[in-house]
């Protein structure tokens, strides 16, 4: 089944809930939560990405995260760090993550692709053309199906010629990432197309591209919390096209959307159903 990863920021600024887990026991009992909800990882974030979200120094994101991953792995949550540095990310694994997403594919730290080599861990690998005060911009597509599959061919290629293996990396199309709204849809919808068969982590959660779909009058398209039911959707049809995993804030609704598409499928099957 499509594994479900449950996002936890420990920043004040996120787009979504930003300074609702900014404070270390905050952030632990909600990854505990996370887990509870049926979160199979729980993804610790310590710098935002959003629209205009300026750099944190590498030692304060540390700051923020190490702790809390550390108590986490001790409570026997497994989790993952979500970062761009291969500082945050050598030191976070050895707190205990088990994977690395790095929104940039490595191309904001050059030191990445080895640090993640020598660690040995699984890497998530997301499209990406520019940091957030400039990614707007860079929403420049001809086919945008071919032009990310290109550019992620690109850093599979760099990273297995670093030596990470390439069983162990898994792709995601940086949805929202120089990708503003329309240009996400196609990527959705043509996962096999751009990723070429390999791992696929889907994070929509809650992101404006999924406001532009549902807006209509009575709905504040503009407010992250109104997006939910939409990104349950969006969990549910990854899920039925064969995502390794979904990336969201709510992990009870996504776990109930990826076992609602498993039972479908289950009965499907020629033995999965009987008059």
């Amino acid at each position: 089944m499509t594994l479900v990863m449950g996002i936890l920021n420990v920043t004040p600024d996120s787009f979504s809930d930003g300074g609702l887990y900014a404070e270390v026991d905050a952030a632990i009992a909600r990854g505990v939560q996370l887990a509870h909800d049926g979160a199979d990882l729980v993804d610790v974030g310590g710098e935002s990405t959003r629209p205009g979200a300026e750099r944190v120094p590498v030692e304060e994101e540390i700051r923020r995260v190490v702790p809390v991953i550390r108590a986490l792995t001790q409570a026997g949550v497994a989790t993952s760090i979500d970062t761009m540095n291969a500082a945050t990310a050598r030191a976070a694994v050895e707190a205990g993550a088990s994977i690395v997403n790095d929104v940039s594919g490595g191309l904001a730290d050059d030191a990445m692709a080895g640090v993640v080599a020598d660690l040995a861990c699984d890497y998530i690998a997301m499209h990406w053309r520019a940091h957030s005060t400039e990614m707007d911009g860079r929403d420049t597509y001809e086919d945008v199906v071919a032009e990310v599959g290109r550019e992620l061919d690109a850093r599979v290629d760099a990273l297995v010629a670093a030596g990470v293996g390439e069983d162990r990396i898994v792709l995601d199309p940086g949805l929202g990432f120089s990708k503003v709204t329309d240009t996400n849809w196609p990527l959705l919808a043509n996962l096999d197309a751009w990723s070429r068969g390999r791992r696929v982590l889907v994070g929509a959660s809650r992101k404006r591209f999924l406001g532009a779909a549902i807006a209509r009058p009575g709905v504040d398209a503009a407010d992250p919390g109104v997006r939910e039911a939409a990104t349950t959707a969006v969990t549910a049809l990854s899920a039925q096209a064969g995502a390794w995993g979904v990336r969201v804030h709510d992990a009870r609704a996504a776990v109930d959307a990826v076992r609602v598409v498993s039972a479908w499928e289950n009965a499907a099957r020629p033995e999965g159903w009987q008059a």
